[in-house]
């Protein structure tokens, strides 16, 4: 099992930057990728990012495509959301989910990280 923990959450102004971490003990061991998620109030769960084990490969959602990116630290077992030129739209609960998410990679949810784009 992976335990993931959010951080780096924050109110920003719109146009500007946050990383959020997602501490991940074991995430590299157990060769597992990473999948970022957000969750508005009110809305659905929207998936934002992936990065696989290693951080081979990468996958933005359209939304954020030019403007975020996601990298990890294998020896840190960390994977980093950078989010630039943050807009309202952005607002939401952020949330880490090792992929897959079961067998060796299965985590219970962390308590995520909350976004705020506001002036």
């Amino acid at each position: 099992e992976v335990q993931v923990a959010e951080s780096g959450g924050d109110l920003v102004q719109p146009g500007g930057s946050l990383r959020l971490s997602c501490s991940a003990p074991g995430l590299t061991s157990n060769r597992c990728g990473m999948d970022w998620y957000r969750q508005a109030s009110g809305k659905a769960r929207e998936w934002v990012a992936y990065i696989s084990s290693g951080g081979g490969d990468t996958n933005l959602a359209d939304s954020v495509k030019g403007r975020f990116t996601i990298s990890e630290d294998s020896v840190k077992d960390t994977v980093y959301l950078q989010m630039n030129s943050l807009k309202p739209e952005d607002t939401a609960s952020y949330f880490c989910v090792p992929n897959p998410p079961h067998g060796r990679c299965f985590s219970r949810s962390g308590q995520g990280t909350q976004v705020t784009v506001s002036s």
